[in-house]
C-alpha cells in the first residue's frame, strides 16, 4: 500500500487484489468521518433529533404491518 499526499488530497493505492467491498466500507468511514468533522452539532442536540425521529416510530411501524 501506497499513501500520497498531493496539494489537494490524499491518495491511496492498494494491490487490485484488494477486495471492493472492504474499500467501500473503508470509503464510507472515511467520508462519515469528513463530513462529521465539519458539523457544529452538539451531543445534546444529536439526542434531541434521535428522540424526534424515533417519536411515533411504533405507531408508523403499526400502521404498516397493520397490527
Amino acid at each position: 500500500m501506497i499513501i500520497e499526499r498531493t496539494k489537494n488530497e490524499v491518495v491511496f493505492r492498494l494491490s487490485g487484489k484488494t477486495k471492493i467491498d472492504d474499500l467501500q466500507d473503508i470509503a464510507d468511514l472515511l467520508e462519515y468521518k469528513e463530513i462529521s468533522s465539519k458539523s457544529k452539532a452538539s451531543q445534546k442536540d444529536v439526542d434531541a433529533l434521535i428522540s424526534l425521529v424515533k417519536k411515533g416510530r411504533w405507531k408508523r411501524t403499526k400502521a404498516k404491518l397493520t397490527l
